[in-house]
């Protein structure tokens, strides 16, 4: 299945935020939470497309990389790791 136009929960979200910001950074230790999804939520940076059967949210996918590519930048300076990432697209 791609990557691309699915509907995750926020265990799936976590994994393939991380698949993606380990890639985009070239770091193997980055990481992204299911904490941070969380967080996301409550920041405004990603918000539930639909629920589940057990009423857990669920993400789409883009929304998903939009959200990562907002946030990477600062998770990364939290970090002390540069992201020479920046101006480019995720």
């Amino acid at each position: 299945m791609s990557d691309v136009d699915i509907l995750l929960t926020g265990t799936e979200a976590a994994a393939l935020a991380t698949k993606w910001r380990r890639i985009v950074t070239g770091d193997p230790a980055a990481r992204v939470t299911l904490s941070a999804i969380s967080k996301w939520r409550q920041r405004g940076h990603l918000a539930p497309t639909d629920l589940d059967a057990a009423g857990r949210p669920l993400y789409h996918s883009l929304d998903l990389a939009r959200a990562e590519r907002r946030t990477r930048s600062r998770a990364l300076r939290l970090l002390g790791i540069s992201d020479t990432t920046h101006g480019s697209r995720a």
